[in-house]
């Protein structure tokens, strides 16, 4: 019993610690966002703003065309993630239901694949973008990640899970393959998809990178640039106004996790297939 109890308290400590590592730097940018200029650069810091500013949420926004930005960010992140469902739905169906000549090599290439970062192989993207005139369009933040080897991955062993028997018993009932796909694999493999979804929208509603390189005007940059442009005072970082802007972008992902956590949950510690 003793052990047991001391290995509880071991456990609950060391989820208290994860918890404060993650929360502290959180907890620090909405204290940072409230407070006035002088008390962000004061020591020792204080947590606790002595007067709430609000109005530094809209100083951020008016900063520079923020809804542009916003709704440039929502337009690039659902863009993405309806193509990629499109995209890896039907290859990883292909990989774990069909047998074909090269099937293993196509999918070792396509593993192959997560390997290389997106910094190797920008420049010829770029010069592809540019002699398609789509430099500074959005279909330039969009059509680079309109698939996903990882998504792949991850519906490809999902489902492999799916009971043959099922797939049998539709055709049998001479179900069209697009049926099989959607009313079957789909419904079954939903807390992978739903969890690739929320990875999918957090890397590119957060990416910083790619936009910079593929945008030279406010008309199609996102809100990561955005904020990187928030003013300075006095020659050095608004931090107040950096913190609000920041906010701002995190917010929506808050969000988006929030109604998504159970079937992430779910996806980690699927095991079978009822």
């Amino acid at each position: 019993m003793a052990r047991k109890s001391l290995l509880r308290t071991f456990n609950i400590t060391a989820t208290i610690a994860l918890v404060a590592i993650f929360a502290i730097p959180f907890l620090w940018m909405i204290s940072t966002s409230l407070k006035s200029y002088p008390e962000t650069v004061i020591f020792p810091p204080k947590w606790i703003p002595s007067k709430v500013m609000w109005s530094n949420f809209q100083a951020a926004w008016e900063s520079g065309p923020f809804l542009k930005y916003l709704m440039n960010s929502v337009v690039v992140s659902v863009s993405i993630l309806v193509l990629q469902f499109t995209t890896i739905i039907l290859a990883a169906y292909a990989f774990a239901r069909y047998s074909f000549k090269g099937d293993k090599l196509l999918f070792g290439i396509t593993m192959v694949t997560l390997m290389i970062p997106g910094q190797l192989i920008f420049l010829p993207v770029y010069l592809l973008m540019s002699k398609w005139g789509l430099i500074n369009n959005l279909l330039a933040l969009i059509l680079p990640f309109s698939s996903s080897a990882f998504g792949i991955f991850m519906l490809r062993q999902s489902f492999k899970q799916v009971q043959e028997e099922l797939i049998e018993a539709a055709r049998l009932d001479q179900a069209p393959e697009w049926k099989i796909i959607l009313k079957i694999m789909v419904p079954m493999a939903r807390p992978t998809l739903v969890t690739f979804a929320l990875f999918s929208f957090i890397a590119h509603w957060n990416d910083y990178f790619w936009p910079l390189v593929m945008t030279t005007s406010d008309a199609a940059r996102t809100l990561p640039i955005g904020i990187s442009k928030l003013r300075e005072v006095d020659g050095g970082a608004a931090w107040h106004i950096l913190m609000a802007g920041n906010m701002i972008l995190v917010v929506p992902i808050l969000i988006v996790f929030l109604f998504g956590q159970r079937q992430i949950i779910k996806a980690f510690v699927y095991s079978g297939v009822k």
